[in-house]
């Protein structure tokens, strides 16, 4: 099997483990063993990661007055939600770029395209970001019933109106065909039986779930084989008990990690080990950045960056704040994935999806746009109202006038240049196209080193590294990780 040099190993782990590491904590892993990095990359701080807040509950108003509310009053309350979404989005991405534990932002974000939602309730969206944040990387029954009582999904999926006298399938169907089994792996029937059990699960103006026993089926129910008076919490442990779910969730942890086409034994391999941990997602990543088919030469480098990963590596890569924040829904909304406004249930596709004729221009210009400050000049996409959205629609037409706005401006960023520029203190000016872009990329080998000589400002050691960064950072060969 094709194993890559030492410094592209690591390279390849930070970037598919994280969003890229610089080139000083990559040497600092070429000295160590690759299990003692590995180690490190998935504890990260012993400390459990830190809320994001944007909003308190006593913060919001009485949403029991809100159909007694007028047209004012409704509009101030939309108004908080959309621009709390908005810092939401934002505080999320200063995390990922700040984090001393990628990984876990990194899963964090796989379950958020996983357990895709979208709710134009800020709390709702503050509570199921905090818990694929703290259960992301631990046990996926936890994880899968916490996301499952939150009141972000519950609402998405109907289930506030899935009651005993008209069950409502909506939720009951994703959760076996999006979360846990796949589509073909289940029947009408099941779905029609599981409906019957989650009667009951819904959620309080404040966003705690609660159990309605007045609502709740309680008589007996046939699920995948199994009879019983069963609730949502036996459904649930119903489908844990199936391999196919390990089976489903490995395999697109796979895809999302390694490899987007897949490999059958690989996955059947992970598959059994997750389902023998008893669902331990800490232990599946450490085998899958362990073995040795993860740094084949024909999987490291062939994946291409999601639009979050290209913008927080870039922003990792060389500290800066903009003088806007909220430019960074803009180019999220440019490349096609806005945080928090998922297209569909199904989530982002990613892959080749991410790439179109006209996305991947745009992709080589962000660095330049942000690096040199040019303007703004291409017209965001439109976020799309999702059907029967009804009051969110409003909501979701304003994020879209937010971004119109942006067209034009210019992105303003202070770039803190120095801890870049110290990297690369004790590189030889000879050596220093083909050091940055070995660091820069995980692939360089297509790399045309005289052209970025041609083009780069050699009045200073300074300019130098600043225009080879920004020219590398401007090639295909950076969209892929």
């Amino acid at each position: 099997m094709p194993v890559v040099p030492l410094q592209t190993q690591m390279q390849h782990l930070g970037w598919r483990a994280g969003f890229g590491e610089g080139l000083p904590e990559i040497r600092s892993w070429m000295k160590k063993r690759r299990k003692e990095v590995v180690r490190k990359v998935i504890l990260g701080p012993s400390d459990a990661p830190s809320p994001i807040r944007v909003v308190d509950e006593t913060d919001l108003p009485d949403y029991r007055r809100q159909r007694n509310m007028g047209a004012e009053e409704r509009k101030m309350v939309q108004r908080l939600n959309t621009d709390g979404i908005k810092d939401l989005n934002v505080l999320w991405s200063h995390a990922m770029i700040t984090s001393d534990h990628p990984l876990r932002e990194k899963m964090a974000l796989f379950w958020h395209g996983h357990f895709a939602c979208r709710t134009q309730n800020v709390l709702f969206n503050q509570q199921l970001l905090d818990t694929i944040r703290r259960h992301g990387l631990g046990n996926f029954g936890t994880l899968l019933s916490e996301v499952s009582k939150s009141p972000a999904m519950l609402g998405f999926l109907n289930n506030q109106q899935n009651r005993k006298q008209r069950p409502n399938e909506n939720f009951a169907r994703e959760v076996m065909e999006l979360f846990t089994l796949g589509r073909g792996n289940y029947t009408e029937k099941d779905v029609k039986e599981s409906a019957r059990a989650f009667t009951g699960w819904g959620y309080n103006d404040m966003g705690e779930f609660q159990f309605r026993k007045n609502v709740h089926d309680d008589g007996p129910k046939t699920i995948l084989g199994k009879t019983g008076n069963y609730n949502g919490d036996d459904v649930i442990n119903i489908l844990l008990e199936q391999k196919q779910t390990a089976k489903f969730i490995s395999g697109k942890i796979y895809r999302y990690f390694v490899h987007e086409n897949g490999n059958e034994a690989h996955e059947h391999e992970l598959a059994e080990k997750f389902y023998r941990s008893g669902y331990d997602l800490r232990a599946l990543m450490e085998h899958i950045f362990m073995a040795d088919w993860f740094y084949d030469d024909s999987i490291v480098g062939s994946r291409i960056k999601s639009p979050v990963e290209l913008i927080v590596g870039l922003r990792r890569a060389v500290p800066m704040r903009f003088e806007q924040e909220e430019a960074m829904l803009v180019f999220q909304r440019v490349l096609g994935q806005t945080l928090f406004y998922p297209p569909n249930v199904a989530g982002w596709p990613g892959g080749r999806n991410w790439i179109d004729s006209s996305s991947l221009m745009f992709r080589l210009r962000v660095p330049q746009i942000i690096l040199y400050s040019q303007e703004f000049n291409i017209r965001p996409k439109e976020i799309t109202p999702e059907m029967g959205e009804g009051q969110n629609y409003k909501m979701t037409m304003q994020v879209n006038e937010l971004l119109k706005k942006q067209y034009a401006r210019r992105v303003n960023a202070q770039v803190d240049w120095q801890p870049y520029l110290d990297g690369f203190k004790e590189v030889k000016r000879e050596e220093l196209a083909e050091s940055i872009a070995q660091s820069l990329l995980v692939r360089s080998k297509g790399i045309d080193r005289a052209l970025l000589e041609k083009y780069s400002d050699a009045s200073s050691r300074e300019n130098y590294i600043k225009t080879v960064t920004i020219d590398v950072m401007s090639t295909p060969e950076y969209q892929m990780c």
